[in-house]
């Protein structure tokens, strides 16, 4: 594995840090104390994940997710909350995850939320492997040939999977261009990609709607 990885992490944890391991396990890892420490990192390190270990600063770690998610909105965010802490309020984090927990499990959050190139034209997120210049899609073994659009609507999703994406956003990056038409246009080729890509198009595993907002790719 490889990979840029900001680590929020405080000096109190009572248990090993993730640090080292992430280390090991061919990342590079950029370590920090706060988040105010974090903010100050981003501009010039632009990580690929962040990992707020909000247990170890004894804190919920909401404040710093907000602030974080204002100051990089498309960097997804894994937050490391205590055994047994409430969620009873919303977090601007990608993935939420409960102490305690194993090294490996906190790699297999990461190899999803990070975007992994093979070469410069393929790209792969969790079981998706997409072909940039021969326009086709690599789901679980099977392979299906994309329209451009297609490739593109999903090479946008692919870049920062569990982000949501609105639906002017997409349409700019999928039609190459800064006019936004019928963004209907957007759903029904949202809906043949489902089609083709999806196990049941109805109740997608993949692409997700953010109802009022747009879409977004995610693993369970």
């Amino acid at each position: 594995m490889s990979g840029k990885i900001l680590v929020i992490e405080g000096k109190r944890a009572e248990r090993s840090s993730f640090v080292g391991g992430l280390t090991k396990k061919g990342f590079r890892v950029i370590s920090v104390p706060s988040g105010n420490a974090a903010l100050n990192k981003l501009e010039k390190e632009q990580p690929e994940i962040i990992v707020i270990d909000a247990d170890s600063m004894r804190t919920s770690g909401k404040r710093i997710c907000q602030s974080l998610r204002s100051a990089a909105q498309r960097t997804p965010i894994i937050l490391i909350l205590g055994n047994g802490v409430n969620e009873k309020d919303e977090f601007d984090a990608d993935v939420i995850m409960h102490l305690p927990f194993t090294l490996q499990k906190l790699l297999n959050r990461i190899k999803v939320l990070l975007p992994i190139k093979l070469s410069n034209d393929v790209m792969k997120v969790g079981p998706i492997d997409l072909d940039l210049v021969h326009r086709f899609v690599k789901v679980n073994e099977k392979q299906i040939s994309l329209t451009p659009r297609l490739t593109r609507l999903l090479q946008a999703l692919m870049q920062n999977p569990g982000q949501v994406f609105g639906r002017d956003e997409l349409f700019k990056f999928v039609w190459e261009t800064d006019y936004i038409g019928d963004t209907r246009t957007l759903d029904v080729h949202v809906s043949w990609l489902r089609n083709l890509i999806e196990e049941d198009p109805r109740h997608p595993d993949f692409i997700k709607t953010v109802r009022g907002v747009g879409y977004r790719l995610d693993f369970d």
